[in-house]
């Protein structure tokens, strides 16, 4: 019988990956009193020694930046800096967590494809695919806005796809999200944890995503691997998510092992993804290969995991053009998850787009960005104040937190589920013809505290 860990794999992965345990970690070149910084290293995914100095101030700070910026954190070398609220706008693109989270969305249609097809290996390698495709948007070396308690992002005019997401909490900061059309719903509660490493930092998927195929009521579990971003201070930034992300169908038992590559010398294994779709009897039934940042292919292979005869390595997904030169590498459907011509049209004023720190960001304004990012954070500091007097409790409005548990590699999770009022709200609200529209200056992540016991 196959080992489950692609990995330990043989037959036709262990040819494809046969160099795995040549590559190495990432050349990385210490700048110790090279630049004055006691500890930092600059890890170039190209490899090279030869311009260490060079690397070393390719970086998104000027001098003088870099030195506020080491000086402030430097403190919180191997720490948990999620939570931070202190981090200077010229890191961040104009984009909250929330929306992130509905990147995922961008190639749904392979979960459509999963939901249609009868063969069970094609459903997993449809739904690994999907699971796939986003570590493209995945890539861009800023970092999203944390969302204020109670904000919210919907999305509409995509797929069929009605998608709601709401931070439930704030400390730790937690998101929840659901997605429907009519072959699919999507459900996850998410808890970031990272640790700082002082030019990298560590990136766990504190997480828990189902995704329900709506015709015969199969429920698949997602969990990725981490994802490390190097050189936040010096050198060029870049993002790698080395191990291993599994599906597994909790109906019948077949899962997918896929190996994210790390990247080694001179760049080599970076972006590749290979693995197997397994049964119930961890018998591989499909081989997968590719690229994150390109395409994936699939082929059918017997119990050694070797090819069918007679059978041919098939495309199943390719990455869609992105614009050229973006400012923040975003793809075309990142801009259209930011614009309002993926939102309902009576809009909740909780909703991401609405933020003044986001938007002035979007705009290019980098002084009113920060401007509104201090003031979000103080009313946010002053509306907690106020619940504590009242002796209230924050409650989330469109999720419900659930008396579940669930482990993760990296920590349990407590787990919050859509409750169904947004379906209602917005079934209401589109019928509506005397609820106006809300405008940029109206955002307000508190509109629903008064519901807080």
């Amino acid at each position: 019988m196959a080992s489950n860990d692609p990995k330990n794999g043989g037959g036709f992965f262990a040819s494809l990956a046969s160099s795995i345990t040549n590559f190495g970690s990432a050349m990385s070149k210490s700048v110790n009193g090279l630049m004055g910084y006691e500890g930092l290293e600059v890890i170039n995914p190209e490899g090279g020694t030869e311009d260490a100095e060079e690397e070393a101030g390719r970086g998104r700070w000027k001098q003088e930046e870099r030195d506020g910026y080491w000086k402030m954190m430097q403190k919180y070398i191997g720490s948990d800096v999620t939570s931070m609220v202190t981090l200077p706008v010229i890191i961040f693109e104009p984009m909250t967590m929330l929306q992130k989270m509905a990147e995922l969305m961008e190639y749904s249609h392979l979960l459509d494809m999963a939901d249609k097809t009868e063969d069970p290996y094609m459903r997993m390698v449809y739904a690994s695919s999907w699971a796939i495709s986003v570590y493209y948007a995945y890539q861009r070396t800023w970092k999203p806005f944390n969302p204020i308690l109670g904000e919210t992002y919907e999305m509409t005019n995509h797929n069929g796809i009605n998608f709601i997401a709401e931070q439930v909490c704030h400390h730790p900061p937690m998101s929840a999200g659901h997605a429907e059309n009519e072959h699919f719903a999507y459900d996850c509660t998410s808890k970031l944890k990272t640790k700082f490493l002082g030019n990298s930092i560590d990136v766990y998927p504190v997480g828990r995503t189902r995704v329900t195929l709506k015709r015969d009521g199969v429920v698949l579990d997602l969990v990725p691997p981490l994802t490390k971003v190097h050189n936040l201070i010096f050198g060029r930034t870049w993002v790698d998510s080395p191990g291993e992300m599994v599906m597994t169908n909790l109906t019948t038992g077949d899962k997918v092992v896929l190996y994210f590559q790390p990247c080694g010398w001179f760049g080599s294994g970076r972006y590749e993804v290979d693995g197997y779709v397994y049964n119930s009897a961890e018998e591989p039934k499909m081989l997968m290969t590719g690229k994150w940042n390109e395409s994936l292919s699939y082929q059918p292979c017997d119990v050694e995991g070797e090819p069918i005869p007679g059978t041919e390595l098939k495309e199943v997904w390719n990455v869609a053009e992105a614009p050229k030169n973006d400012k923040f590498q975003y793809t075309h459907f990142a801009h259209k998850i930011n614009s309002f011509d993926t939102a309902p049209k009576k809009l909740l004023s909780s909703d991401s787009r609405l933020r003044p720190d986001r938007y002035a960001l979007e705009m290019g304004d980098m002084s009113k960005s920060g401007f509104e990012k201090s003031s979000l954070e103080d009313r946010q500091r002053a509306e907690k104040r106020s619940r504590e007097e009242k002796g209230q409790r924050f409650a989330p409005k469109w999720f419900d937190e659930t008396e579940e548990v669930t482990p993760t590699p990296w920590g349990d999770l407590e787990v919050y589920q859509f409750n169904g009022k947004y379906s209602v709200h917005r079934a209401t609200v589109d019928n509506s013809e005397d609820t106006t529209d809300v405008k940029l200056t109206q955002f307000n992540p508190w509109q629903f505290q008064d519901l807080s016991a």
